[in-house]
């Protein structure tokens, strides 16, 4: 994992494993936003597996996927995510650009 921070409140990264998923509670992450839509690789794990294994570690999730440019019903679902989140939240794709840029959509 390639985790870039782009304030106290929310980091970014690319596509992460459920194994990976220890590590991001260790580096005290709450909560994960996921904007990468699932079958979007051969190979890819799910969200839901993903999700599966962060509840296992007392983190909340969200899949907020987006293909192209985040439409207004993924920034209000990402709004209300961010609201209810602890934080600091960890938000993944698979480069981390659409979990950024939703970031950035509504922290303007």
């Amino acid at each position: 994992m390639n985790i870039r921070k782009i304030d106290e409140q929310f980091s970014i990264t690319g596509q992460i494993l459920p194994s990976d998923i220890d590590a991001i509670a260790k580096a005290g992450f709450k909560a994960i936003v996921c904007a990468r839509p699932d079958d979007e690789e051969p190979g890819q794990p799910s969200f839901a597996a993903v999700a599966a294994e962060a509840e296992r570690h007392g983190l909340k999730a969200v899949h907020i996927p987006v293909s192209g440019m985040a439409g207004e019903g993924q920034l209000i679902r990402f709004e209300q995510a961010m609201a209810e989140f602890e934080r600091p939240v960890l938000g993944y794709c698979r480069s981390g650009a659409r979990a950024g840029s939703l970031y950035a959509a509504v922290n303007r």
